[in-house]
């Protein structure tokens, strides 16, 4: 496998409000946020448009279990089923199985401290 992670999909993490905190970053740094937090879009160096999330998610969420840590990273890659097999080979844990979304592909893993890590395999014309 030649490139296993191609960007940083997301950035999710724990937070009292998030309600209030998606406000402050809106009202102070201009982050157009929504629901779910902000995307980001860029280009690759292909030139294709991607995305990039930031969200702050209830600090009571579940999904980022079986980690009890405060945050959980996205990256983004290419061919998510194999690599997953080759992570697995590697002797990475593997959590749960993967789930697809006409926006792409989600698998999750835990590195070795502990960090529950989505990697996403994107579909990103679903939101052109």
């Amino acid at each position: 496998m030649k490139n296993r992670v191609t960007g940083l999909g997301g950035f999710f993490f724990k937070t009292k409000n998030p309600k209030a905190l998606k406000e402050w970053y809106k009202n102070h740094l201009g982050l157009p946020t929504d629901d779910y937090g902000c995307t980001f879009w860029w280009k690759d160096k292909r030139g294709s448009s991607c995305s990039t999330q930031w969200s702050p998610l209830k600090e009571n969420t579940e999904y980022f279990q079986p980690s009890d840590k405060q945050f959980m990273m996205n990256f983004r890659v290419e061919n998510l089923t194999e690599l997953l097999k080759t992570l697995k080979k590697e002797g990475v844990t593997i959590i749960g199985k993967v789930e697809e979304y006409e926006y792409g592909k989600f698998g999750w893993i835990m590195d070795l401290e502990g960090n529950k890590i989505e990697l996403w395999e994107p579909v990103d014309k679903a939101f052109l």
